[in-house]
């Protein structure tokens, strides 16, 4: 059986497949308080072993890989530990992510592990899509270019979206909207990702639950004067976004807010939108046209109101066909392990 394992900041979620890549068994468990992450990780993967049948391959969902890595591969402690390296990057996410690799080590010493990457689907971006106007020895020192995230989902739904309309994945042009937690966008155009919101990481792009998305470098520099690097990047990465604007970065929260007349809940909302509404129209124009637009995330998905909103004011989308689909991205993990 594989084991596919998924751990963001706020949740586990993990799904055990047969060789043939059905569904045996998965499971979830939320986090209220990060320092009980490990707590939780180890008990949750413990009782996985002592319910489950032999497992021979365990996969990992990575956001971000630098530019070393951008291909499934197998996890050696030199991987792991050059994972670890990359934590700045993706502060969110890429620390539990590494941990899940590590307890997993501990847990199944025997069983070989792979990571997979948010940044696969966007390896073959050209170079005017991911080059950033700075020096040259810069950028290839550091390795400063647009590398996308959320690969995995948009890729998935994608095609799911393809075998739902029977449209050839290789011939067709489609927008691609992940609204969760994180959010991003995409545009496909014959079978490839050929634009995305998200950048070098995955503070860039469209408005978030804790993340501002794009704002002008001069704030940022000007708040760490103020601030300090290091508690810049926590207000950046935790205390902005919609959460910036109102209070709250849960989107059924907000929404309650709004019912009871919450001014700065419907500013948020309002901003939210709009960025969406930003993305779609200037992909629309690099496609030149759209056939398919994909809403997914746990509010892409789950929120019908909000893919109203975003999709009312768009004229551009008269002939463009929307759908709703949920993300499977332990599925898309298996699938390439």
């Amino acid at each position: 059986m594989i084991l596919v394992l998924n751990c963001g900041s706020q949740s586990i979620k993990w799904k055990l497949f047969d060789e043939k890549l059905r569904v045996e068994k998965e499971g979830s468990a939320i986090i209220t308080d990060s320092n009980n992450y490990k707590d939780v990780l180890i008990a949750e993967l413990n009782k996985i072993k002592e319910e489950q049948g032999q497992i021979n391959k365990i996969g990992h969902r990575v956001v971000h890989g630098g530019n070393k890595f951008l291909k499934p591969i197998k996890i050696t402690p030199e991987v792991s530990e050059s994972l670890e390296k990359l934590n700045y990057l993706a502060p969110l996410h890429n620390p539990y992510n590494v941990l899940g690799i590590k307890i997993c080590g501990n847990i199944f010493q025997t069983v070989p592990q792979f990571a997979v990457f948010d940044t696969e689907f966007y390896a073959k971006l050209q170079p005017k899509v991911y080059t950033y106007p700075l020096p040259e020895n810069i950028r290839e020192k550091y390795g400063f270019r647009r590398l996308g995230f959320h690969g995995v989902s948009h890729e998935y739904v994608a095609k799911k979206a393809c075998e739902i309309t029977k449209k050839p994945f290789n011939r067709i042009k489609i927008i691609s909207c992940h609204l969760g937690g994180g959010v991003s966008v995409t545009a496909i155009k014959d079978g490839a990702a050929i634009d995305t919101s998200m950048g070098f990481s995955p503070l860039s792009g469209a408005i978030m639950m804790t993340r501002p998305g794009d704002i002008d470098d001069e704030i940022i520099f000007q708040m760490v004067e103020k601030f300090g690097t290091e508690k810049t990047r926590e207000i950046l990465n935790h205390e902005s976004g919609l959460k910036g604007i109102c209070g709250a970065n849960n989107m059924l929260e907000i929404l309650n807010m709004i019912k009871s007349g919450d001014k700065q809940a419907k500013l948020a909302l309002d901003v939210f939108v709009y960025s969406i509404q930003k993305y779609i129209g200037s992909y629309f124009a690099i496609l030149g046209g759209c056939d398919l637009l994909i809403f997914t995330g746990a509010i892409g998905f789950g929120s019908q109101k909000i893919r109203g909103m975003i999709c009312k004011d768009l004229s551009v989308l008269k002939k463009t066909k929307i759908l709703s689909i949920e993300t499977n991205e332990e599925l898309a993990i298996a699938q390439k392990i």
